[in-house]
C-alpha cells in the first residue's frame, strides 16, 4: 500500500514538474540560457584543463638530463649505472646513447658545416662518449638526481669515475625557471577556473531564487491545504532537472561547431592539441561532466532556494 502511494505521489510531483516547466515557458527559457551560460563555462574549463594539461606535459618533456660519459668508459658499467638510475623513484625514463650512436647523432646534427665534418673525418678515433638521456617525473627532481649521480661512488669497476659531465649543472637556471612557470601556470589556470565556475553557478542559482519566488503565493497555497515540505518542493526540484538536463544538451550542441571551427587552431597554436579531436574522442566523457553539472546545479539551486529563501 505505501509503494503505492509512493508511486502516485512520485508521478504526481513529476507531472507538476513537467507542468511548471512548460507553463512558465518563459520563466524556463530564461533559466535554460542562463544555465547554458553556466555550462560553457564549465565545459570550458574541461576544454583549457585538457589544453593546459597538453601544453605542460609537453614543456615536462623538453627538460631532461644528458650524462656525459669518458671515451674510456665500459659499456657494462655504463648499463649497470642505468639499471641504478632507473630504480630512483624520481626517474620516469633513462635512455642509453652509445658512442657509435652519439657520432652518428652529432654527424646529423652537424651535416650541413663541411667544416666540422671534416675535421671529424680526420680524426682516427670516435671522439664522443656514450650517454645516458634522464626524464624525471616532475622538473623539481632533477637537482636530487644529478647530486646522486655526481657522488664519488659512481665509479667503474678500475676505481676510476666515468662520468665526464652532467649538463644540468649548466642548464640548472633554465630548468628552475621551467619548473617555476609550469606551477606558477597551474596554479593560476586551477583559481581562474574554480572562480569563473562559482560566479557561473551563483548567477544561475540567483535566476532560479527568482523563478521560484514568483510561485510563492502558489506554494503558501500548497501548504494551507497540508501538503508536506517534500512534496512541495518536489515540483521545483523536477523543473531544475529538466532546466539542467535541456540546458546540457543544447550546450553540447553548440560545443561541436565551436570546437571543429577552433580544430586546426589549436593544433598549430598548442603544440598539437586538436580541441576537436579531443570533444569526439572524450564525448561521452564530456557529456556526462556538461549534463551531470546541469541536473545537479538545477535540483540543488531549486532545492535551496525553495528552502531558504521562502522559509519552508
Amino acid at each position: 500500500m505505501e509503494k503505492i502511494e509512493f508511486k502516485t505521489k512520485f508521478k504526481r510531483v513529476l507531472k507538476a514538474g513537467l507542468f511548471n516547466f512548460w507553463r512558465s515557458s518563459y520563466i524556463s527559457l530564461a533559466s535554460i540560457l542562463v544555465m547554458v551560460v553556466t555550462l560553457s563555462v564549465i565545459g570550458s574549463v574541461v576544454f583549457v584543463g585538457a589544453v593546459l594539461n597538453t601544453t605542460m606535459n609537453e614543456l615536462r618533456n623538453k627538460i631532461d638530463i644528458n650524462v656525459y660519459f669518458v671515451t674510456s668508459a665500459p659499456e657494462a658499467d655504463i648499463l649497470s649505472l642505468q639499471k641504478k638510475i632507473e630504480t630512483l623513484p624520481e626517474v620516469s625514463s633513462v635512455s642509453y646513447v652509445s658512442r657509435d650512436q652519439a657520432l652518428q647523432n652529432f654527424r646529423f646534427k652537424h651535416e650541413n658545416d663541411q667544416i666540422t665534418i671534416q675535421a671529424l673525418d680526420e680524426l682516427s678515433d670516435n671522439p664522443l662518449g656514450a650517454a645516458l638521456n634522464i626524464k624525471a617525473k616532475e622538473p623539481s627532481q632533477y637537482e636530487g638526481i644529478a647530486n646522486f649521480l655526481n657522488e664519488d661512488n659512481i665509479l667503474s669497476s678500475g676505481g676510476q669515475k666515468i662520468i665526464d659531465k652532467i649538463n644540468y649543472f649548466e642548464n640548472r637556471a633554465a630548468i628552475d625557471k621551467l619548473s617555476r612557470i609550469i606551477n606558477s601556470t597551474e596554479n593560476l589556470g586551477f583559481a581562474l577556473s574554480l572562480a569563473l565556475v562559482i560566479i557561473s553557478i551563483i548567477i544561475t542559482f540567483n535566476t532560479v531564487r527568482l523563478t521560484i519566488y514568483i510561485s510563492k503565493e502558489e506554494i503558501s497555497v500548497m501548504q494551507l491545504v497540508g501538503a508536506s515540505k517534500n512534496y512541495v518542493r518536489g515540483p521545483f526540484v523536477v523543473t531544475g532537472i529538466i532546466v539542467g538536463l535541456v540546458a546540457g544538451l543544447i550546450t553540447m550542441i553548440i560545443f561541436f561547431p565551436v570546437c571543429y571551427w577552433l580544430g586546426n587552431t589549436t593544433q598549430n597554436f598548442f603544440i598539437g592539441f586538436n580541441i576537436f579531436d579531443y570533444y569526439i574522442s572524450n564525448f561521452f566523457e564530456i557529456i556526462f561532466i556538461v549534463i551531470g553539472a546541469g541536473v545537479a546545479i538545477g535540483a540543488v539551486s531549486s532545492f535551496l532556494a525553495v528552502r531558504k529563501y521562502l522559509k519552508l
